[in-house]
């Protein structure tokens, strides 16, 4: 077995014991992205200078000398971030995100920053001004959104984890694309500080790795309180410790009444199937809940609301300050126009737009402030079905991974698959995808969903669930 196949605790156990170095480590995981890359285009800036000024220091923490890679939306002090857009030109934060500076003082040795949707705004990780990052099971397929050059990273051996981050489905749906396991926290569980906004009371950073241990790890070093972010919880520090002895017997698993009869793709429906089975084998009680509010209008919901506060957010950039701007503008009104014409791309201008208008005075009532009321009654019926059962299984898609620029004309399915993710952004709840196993070749990957800040439960019953469907594969990553 080559190094940059083990998995996270692994590599933290062969670390201690010396069997092998963080220069070792750090070799073989460079050696698997060059070979790789060609083929995968996870990244948008290599760090390799600064990882080997990492490697030169005395490292110490828990993640001292293991590889890893960050979203671009996330701040790395003195290394380009871009968000995959045009507009930020070489920016260069003056500061990192806390997440980031969790994990940097644990020791994690930073190998790049990886492939987004623009502003995280997408669901393929093809609208980048960097162009796509393609799935490392199959490279004529997307690896999925927004985070899909952070899925694709470990889906692909080139680090054992890493981060991105979920706004609506950022992080479950390409996990379940490329074969990884991954969390979208409760919102505030992971603090914000240094994440790039797209819609602040929607987004959260979370992690992916290929085993549920690994992200308990993770999460173990990036769930703490920071002062620099208000929305960030204030209790004590939350307990991701491991356990072997984690049974699921007598717990309720619920399936959503109103998402019955959509369609599903043949091996996601299989994946319901077998997940179901192994759920009852191990005592569960299979329930049934209903969200008739979440069924009719989170969809709505959630598009005003994220396109309102990406039109907030996005203002900031100018031209004047950082990043893109033009030198021959006439004057000021020209040089906001074409910096903003030129430095953004299709699917963010769409949306800002679309954020100005929801927002405008005389519509702000009627959609914006409409759907913050719609929102909370989302918010309360989970929280009456969470009075009923202690998860909702469903599919984080309900479709395999489409090929890499397929233009799927079905607007009912676009519908269906946003509607398995959008809501648990909008009632701020954790969602877990786990590893099914494969179909032809893919990998199937479904979503477990628990009350507000249950994520330590919600990974121990991924645990379960992981006994008995296995772990992925290391993808060939295009090598033939």
């Amino acid at each position: 077995m080559e190094l940059y196949e083990l998995d996270l605790y692994s590599m933290i156990e062969k670390l201690k014991a010396k069997e092998i170095s963080p220069q070792e480590l750090y070799e073989s995981c460079k050696a698997r992205i060059d070979s790789c890359e060609e083929n995968i285009h996870a990244f948008i800036t290599r760090t390799d200078d600064f990882a080997k000024k990492q490697l030169s220091e005395n490292l110490s923490g828990i993640f001292a000398g293991v590889p890893t890679v960050m979203k671009d939306n996330l701040c790395t002090q003195g290394i380009k971030t871009t968000a995959a857009s045009k507009i930020l030109g070489d920016w260069r934060p003056p500061y990192d995100a806390t997440a980031w500076k969790y994990l940097r003082e644990a020791g994690a040795i930073l190998m790049g920053k990886v492939n987004m949707d623009e502003f995280a705004m997408g669901n393929t990780c093809g609208n980048s001004a960097y162009g796509p990052t393609h799935n490392p099971n199959d490279i004529s397929r997307v690896p999925g959104g927004s985070s899909g050059g952070s899925a694709a990273a470990v889906s692909a051996g080139y680090v054992p984890f890493s981060l991105g981050s979920d706004t609506g489905g950022s992080i479950r749906q390409p996990a379940s694309f490329c074969g990884v396991y991954g969390l979208k926290p409760t919102y505030g569980m992971v603090s914000r500080y240094g994440l790039i906004s797209y819609g602040s009371s929607l987004d959260q950073i979370g992690p992916f790795a290929r085993t549920i241990r690994d992200l308990q790890l993770v999460m173990s070093v990036i769930a703490r309180h920071d002062p620099m972010d208000s929305s960030c919880f204030r209790e004590k520090n939350p307990d991701f410790t491991h356990r072997e002895d984690v049974n699921i017997k007598g717990k309720k698993f619920a399936l959503v009444k109103e998402f019955q009869d959509f369609t599903l793709d043949a091996p996601i429906a299989d994946a319901m199937t077998k997940t179901r089975k192994v759920l009852e084998d191990e005592g569960a009680i299979i329930v049934e809940v209903s969200l008739p509010v979440v069924a009719r209008y989170a969809v709505a919901c959630y598009y005003a609301l994220a396109m309102s506060e990406a039109h907030t957010n996005l203002e900031r950039y100018d031209g004047v300050r950082y990043g893109y701007t033009v030198t021959d503008a006439a004057g000021v009104k020209e040089m906001f126009e074409r910096v903003r014409s030129c430095g953004f791309g299709s699917e963010v201008k769409s949306r800002i737009i679309a954020g100005t208008c929801l927002t405008e005075p005389s519509r702000c009532d009627e959609y914006y402030v409409a759907a913050t009321k719609v929102r909370t009654l989302i918010a309360q019926e989970f929280t009456r079905a969470f009075g009923e059962t202690d998860y909702i299984l469903q599919p984080a898609s309900p479709s395999m991974p489409p090929k890499i620029g397929e233009v799927d004309d079905d607007e009912m399915k676009g519908y269906e698959a946003d509607l398995y993710t959008l809501p648990v952004n909008l009632a701020g709840l954790p969602g877990l995808t786990f590893f099914t196993g494969y179909a032809e070749k893919l990998p199937v990957g479904l979503q477990l969903i628990g009350p507000r800040w249950s994520d330590p439960e919600l990974l121990n019953a991924g645990l379960v669930l992981e006994r008995h469907l296995g772990q992925p594969k290391i993808a060939n990553g295009g090598i033939k």
